[in-house]
């Protein structure tokens, strides 16, 4: 086991290209790290790392170690997993999640599959950024909008709409905006987690239409927009999910309905893997399940259509 602790931890150091974030990884110390690397170069009377006070880069040499012990790792986790999952999911699922969608819709299911699958024990971090599974450890993440990651397994869970409102209070007194070019007379409450935030793209993919927006109010994160928003201070462009309560409770009233834009999905991605643990495929088709048909977070305040015609009515 010594020396595949040696190999993990030079898999680990070489792909973050630094012995502190490969150490980080390994939930060790860098000095352990280091001694692992050392022993490993020693025992094989070869140079893997060449090392500077600023980086790690890997010799010729290193560069062909990697490429064999990386499938070495993986043939050991298969081997372990596969004797593992004999007893059904168990072990820790590392999962990360946007906080918005996690505190208000996954935390609920995340409490469901405890309870279903007692063996597995959950690690959850809740971030707006993201992580890179791999380096970072983490078994699943749930993700929201477009995937840009290919290297990464994608299964989808749910649409969601993205809801263009304002309170009831604000519109009065500052009127219903009923075209695209009266929305930068408006104040906009800006989420700064988008690409660009003060772009809204409005539209399906072949009628699309950018619009400008402006406002005094700009928070990183959906709950806060929605508060705004409801405090009266502007108009907000927001995922469904997020502003469905104040829908459905009219404290919130959705506008420019017919220039909609096109739904987003909520995805699970896991990383490849010859042999996915029986943890991960459980957590992504107990997702898959409770998800499955029209979101909840799209109920009980009028189907796309009907806003639609009753917005160009």
């Amino acid at each position: 086991m010594d020396r595949l602790d040696e190999i993990n931890a030079f898999t680990a150091v070489a792909e973050a290209r630094s012995f502190t974030q490969g150490a980080r990884k390994l939930g060790v110390s860098s000095a352990q790290a280091s001694k692992l690397v050392a022993r490993l170069e020693n025992r094989l009377g070869a140079r893997l790392l060449n090392r500077t006070t600023r980086d790690v880069s890997l010799t010729d040499t290193g560069r062909a170690y990697l490429e064999r012990a990386r499938q070495l790792l993986e043939d050991f986790e298969v081997l372990e997993t596969s004797v593992r999952d004999q007893s059904g999911p168990r072990g820790l699922l590392k999962i990360s999640a946007p906080v918005s969608f996690g505190a208000r819709q996954l935390v609920p299911a995340l409490l469901e599959f405890a309870c279903a699958y007692p063996d597995v024990s959950l690690d959850v971090s809740s971030t707006d950024r993201m992580v890179n599974l791999v380096e970072e450890g983490f078994d699943v993440a749930v993700r929201i909008g477009k995937l840009g990651d290919s290297s990464l397994v994608a299964r989808k869970l749910a649409a969601v709409r993205l809801v263009t409102c304002a309170s009831p209070e604000y519109l009065a007194r500052a009127g219903t905006p009923r075209s695209l070019d009266e929305l930068p007379n408006h104040l906009a409450i800006i989420d700064t987690n988008a690409v660009d935030p003060q772009i809204w793209r409005f539209g399906g993919p072949s009628d699309p239409r950018d619009v400008r927006v402006h406002g005094r109010l700009r928070f990183n994160g959906a709950e806060a927009c929605v508060a705004a928003a409801k405090a009266g201070l502007g108009i907000v462009r927001t995922p469904a999910f997020a502003a469905a309560d104040d829908l459905r409770a009219g404290r919130l009233v959705p506008v420019l309905c017919n220039y909609e834009p096109e739904l987003i999905h909520v995805h699970a991605v896991y990383p490849h893997a010859r042999h996915l643990a029986s943890k991960v495929r459980a957590f992504v088709d107990f997702l898959a399940k409770r998800y499955a048909g029209e979101p909840e977070w799209h109920q009980g305040w009028g189907s796309r259509h009907e806003a639609r015609v009753e917005a160009v009515a």
